[in-house]
This record gives structure tokens, C-alpha cells and sequence, in this order.
């Protein structure tokens, strides 16, 4: 296992780099809504970029690549266009999000001159501690009487999209590319669900169309075939599931233990088990000590989470919230998350290429995993970071 770092333009070192010499591309690049006022957020990657980036993939490689809602399309269509095949999106859902969104009413009130009734003060449902900058605990609520009372401008952030997709084949088939490059496949077993042990049995013979049933289920197989969907654990999440138990294996149709509203069962295999319909993979945003582990010694700062008011400095109050990090990296993803994602698509000792390394949870997650990784990042102070992170976590 090895890990090299480039502190670059990813397009820099890319251009350097030989062709179909990659397994697997997992990365969390800008989303294109100017984040925290940030200049690399302006927009997403070119289709240039991903054009490099296929080109160092070998073929039958796959990527997985983050992006929120608002510009998913945007990504999604830059990706396709540089060549890639679109395979799936995986769903990222976490209940710990809060909006921003502007109180239309309140704005009217203003405008108008209306008064509001002062309600007094109240728990703040932003404030929570697990925020990434946490605010107050408590805000005081007003009400007015306009038509636009209760009227807002966005929802709350709930969930970031993982596109995944492929460079195509350069054999007839994944059989053949497979035992060629290496490439071609997800890995399933590795990334079930859980780790119930199913009970014995034989592997079924009945074919669903021309897909045999043997290739889902096998007495040695335990946990849950992987979806597209991931959920951080929150009460606030699993809440919107309904309870279920696990039902008997059916042949005619199966979504490899998921919960179905059409059935009221898991279908597949007999798991045994009961509780709510989230059994799935889940995993919670990073913790404090997880952002911050092998950052002794770094200086604590606060980074702004909008843009700067207008007329009001970057390092005014007004523009600064939340407390002091070694880690003040604004997308910090848990680790747990990259390294399903990375086993997901990356074979037993291959090389993940992550071009947008921000604060380093890719490399982190490939090192526990055992897998080669090149990480670029163009910002210094993030590059540090994720050096720290990543040396840290090779010698715990």
C-alpha cells in the first residue's frame, strides 16, 4: 500500500499522468454554488476534466463523484459528455442538514414597516451541537400577518448525490475486461448490508428473464445486496420507516432484502431479523475527533459559511460563525462513507485517484482499506491537512 500527494491543479498533474493506469476515481469536487463564497466553487468540473480523468482510468473503471441536488444535473451531464457511461446515483440521505432559507414574511414586514409579534425565545432547531458551524441554541421567533407569513426560498439539505459511472469496456465483455484490466465490476459481497448470516441453503436455480437467481444468493453470502441509498442513522431519518420483519426467500421477484411498500416484506433471502425498514449501510457525518485526528499542533481557525455582507469585512463577527478547527475544511465527509464508497469500485490493491483531495477522508479511507492512493489538491492549507490526516491514520 502506498500513498503519494501532490499539492497542484489536478489538470496539471493529470496531464502527466499515463494513460489507463487507475482503478477507481472516488471525489467530492466543487458543486458549482459558490459554497461559503469560495472562488474554486463557481462552478462544477469542465468536461475537459473528466475527459483526463477517463483517460488515466483504465477501461471498465469506474468513478464515483459527489454533488448536492441543486447542480447534480450539471455534474451528471459533464461527466456523460467527457464519455463516461452512467451507471447509477447513489443517495447519501442525513437528517443533521438545516436551511437556508429566507423568511419571505419577515422580508414583507420589513419592507411594508409591519409590526410582528415577538413570541419570545425559543429552542433553535439549527443549533444543534452536531452542526458543522453551530449556532445559537436558542432564537426569538416573531410572527406577522401578512399572506406571506410562513413563506420561504429553499428546503432543508437532506441528502448529496454520488454519481457512478464507468469508462466503457475496451473488451465485448465485463467477463473478458475484467480478466484484462482488472476493471469492469462493483464488488458486491465485500458491500452487503449488514452481517446477518443467512441460513443454508441451496442455491436457487430459477432464472428472473435472463438473470439467474444462483448469482444473488449463495449459502456463503451474508448481509443485504447494496443499494443506492445511504442514510446517516438519525432518528429524524429511520423515523420515516415504517417497522418490518424479514419474510421468507421468493424466487419471482427480489431486491436483495430491501423493504418494499408493494410487498410489506424484504424480499431474497430469509434474514430473520425484524426492526425498522432502514436496515441498509448507513453512516453518520464525521465527528470533531474524527475531522481533527493527526492535527496537533494545527491553527485553529473559523471559516465564514456565506458570503460577506455587503460592506461588512470577511473577518467581522457578522460573517464568522461556528468555533475555531484544525479541520476547517467546509465538506468534511466521514470516513466510514469513503471507504464503502472506494470498496465499492476499487479492486484488492488497486489505485484510487481522488483530484479534489480537500481535507484528505479519501485517503484516509483507502489507507485503512489497504488500497494504493494519489490525491491532489490545489489549496495548501487543505493539502496540509490531509497530509496530517492521512500520515496519522497510517501508523494508528
Amino acid at each position: 500500500m502506498s500513498f503519494n500527494l501532490f499539492n497542484q491543479s489536478n489538470l496539471e498533474f493529470l496531464k502527466s499522468q499515463p494513460d489507463n493506469s487507475i482503478d477507481s476515481i472516488v471525489t467530492d469536487p466543487p458543486y458549482g454554488i459558490s459554497f461559503m463564497g469560495k472562488s474554486w466553487d463557481y462552478d462544477v468540473p469542465s468536461v475537459d476534466t473528466w475527459k483526463e480523468l477517463m483517460r488515466v482510468l483504465k477501461p471498465g473503471g469506474h468513478i464515483l463523484v459527489a454533488c448536492g441536488t441543486r447542480t447534480q444535473h450539471r455534474m451528471a451531464v459533464n461527466i456523460e459528455d467527457a464519455g463516461f457511461e452512467i451507471r447509477d446515483i447513489v443517495a447519501w440521505v442525513y437528517g443533521s442538514g438545516f436551511p437556508k432559507s429566507l423568511n419571505i414574511g419577515k422580508a414583507v414586514d420589513k419592507l411594508q414597516g409591519n409590526e410582528r409579534e415577538d413570541l419570545g425565545e425559543h429552542p433553535n432547531p439549527a443549533g444543534s451541537k452536531g452542526n458543522t458551524f453551530p449556532l445559537a441554541q436558542t432564537c426569538r421567533i416573531t410572527k406577522g400577518t401578512s399572506e406571506w407569513e410562513g413563506w420561504g426560498t429553499a428546503l432543508k439539505p437532506a441528502m448529496e448525490l454520488w454519481t457512478l459511472a464507468r469508462k466503457p469496456l475496451s473488451e465485448k465483455t465485463v467477463a473478458e475486461n475484467v480478466l484484462k484490466w482488472g476493471v469492469g465490476g462493483i464488488n458486491i459481497d465485500e458491500c452487503r448490508v449488514g452481517n446477518e448470516v443467512l441460513p443454508e441453503q441451496k442455491a436457487s436455480q430459477a432464472k428472473i428473464g435472463t438473470f439467474e437467481r444462483e448469482n444473488m444468493i449463495t449459502p456463503e453470502r451474508t448481509g443485504r445486496f447494496p443499494a443506492n441509498f445511504i442514510h446517516d442513522g438519525s432518528d429524524e431519518v429511520v423515523s420515516m420507516f415504517p417497522e418490518s420483519k424479514a419474510g421468507k426467500n421468493k424466487l419471482k421477484k427480489g431486491t436483495g432484502g430491501i423493504w418494499t411498500k408493494s410487498s410489506g416484506l424484504p424480499c431474497g433471502p430469509e434474514y430473520g431479523d425484524s426492526g425498522s425498514a432502514s436496515r441498509f449501510f448507513y453512516t453518520a457525518k464525521a465527528s470533531k475527533s474524527e475531522r481533527n485526528a493527526g492535527l496537533d499542533g494545527f491553527e485553529e481557525k473559523i471559516h465564514s459559511d456565506r458570503k460577506a455582507i455587503e460592506g461588512v469585512g470577511a473577518n467581522n463577527p457578522r460573517n464568522r460563525t461556528g468555533t475555531p478547527k484544525s479541520n476547517f475544511h467546509p465538506t468534511v465527509k466521514p470516513i466510514a462513507l469513503m471507504r464503502y464508497l472506494a470498496r465499492l469500485i476499487t479492486p484488492k490493491g488497486g489505485i484510487v485517484l481522488d483530484p479534489y483531495m480537500g481535507s484528505g477522508s479519501t485517503g484516509v479511507a483507502c489507507v485503512l482499506e489497504g488500497f494504493n492512493f494519489i490525491g491532489v489538491e490545489m489549496d495548501k492549507e487543505y493539502f496540509e491537512i490531509a497530509k496530517a490526516r492521512i500520515e496519522h491514520w497510517t501508523k494508528s
